[in-house]
């Protein structure tokens, strides 16, 4: 079942947030940053572009990369749904029926990157918001399978994965925002605003184009908090 993770929950002030997160350049990669006195399983809230800020400038590096290295999709509480299926019923706009095995049929889901209602499970795929190969590239790389594993499959936080249209999702591929963007512009600021999320709740790096791109999609949405739960 989809659940949110429970852990320690911080109160932060977002100034103080804002002053507590080392801001990196396009020029030098500063050590990967947490607020401080803050673990895995710790809440913290602050502004996306502080957010943005607070996230280590580094090049990426693909070397070694294979999908394989990510297992998915899993069936982590043992209800018979995998994560597919978990992402499906908790998005369904419309509850399909569930028949044997975890079987979908029936049910209607909202595409948020095309802006298009579907009717058909088999029509739309489940996506990374931050793709699998753009995790490995950002530091997934250094981490053991157990823990890519759960990347793979993070069903605590609903901006981890979304069901889209399998158009879309395959036209994104392993892109990140400074090459592809939701065709539905109604969505730009939204995705943007997820995508931060995720790399701060992973510590990902981001390499010196996205950084910029960001931070330019971002000055021109409204700068909302975002509460994130530290996963690593």
């Amino acid at each position: 079942m989809r659940l949110a993770r429970t852990g320690r929950t911080a109160a932060v002030a977002l100034s103080a947030l804002a002053a507590l997160l080392t801001p990196a350049t396009a020029h030098a990669a500063a050590p990967v940053v947490t607020p401080r006195g803050y673990a895995p399983g710790d809440t913290v809230t602050l502004p996306v572009r502080d957010a943005l800020a607070g996230l280590t400038v580094a090049d990426e590096n693909r070397a070694g990369y294979s999908r394989d290295l990510f297992k998915h999709w899993i069936d982590a509480d043992r209800d018979g749904c995998n994560t597919r299926a978990e992402v499906l019923l908790e998005e369904a706009v419309t509850d399909p029926v569930q028949g044997a095995g975890c079987t979908l049929t029936g049910g209607t889901w909202y595409s948020p990157y095309d802006d298009r209602y579907f009717d058909a499970a088999r029509s739309l795929d489940i996506d990374h918001r931050v793709p699998l190969a753009e995790a490995w590239d950002s530091g997934a790389s250094a981490w053991t399978a157990k823990e890519r594993e759960a990347y793979a499959n993070d069903l605590d936080d609903p901006r981890a994965l979304v069901a889209v249209s399998a158009a879309s999702n395959r036209s994104k591929s392993d892109q990140d925002p400074s090459t592809w963007l939701p065709p539905y512009a109604g969505n730009w600021c939204e995705y943007a605003t997820d995508w931060v999320a995720i790399k701060t709740r992973y510590r990902l790096t981001i390499d010196p184009t996205e950084q910029t791109v960001l931070a330019q999609r971002l000055a021109e949405c409204p700068d909302q908090p975002i509460t994130v739960t530290l996963a690593r």
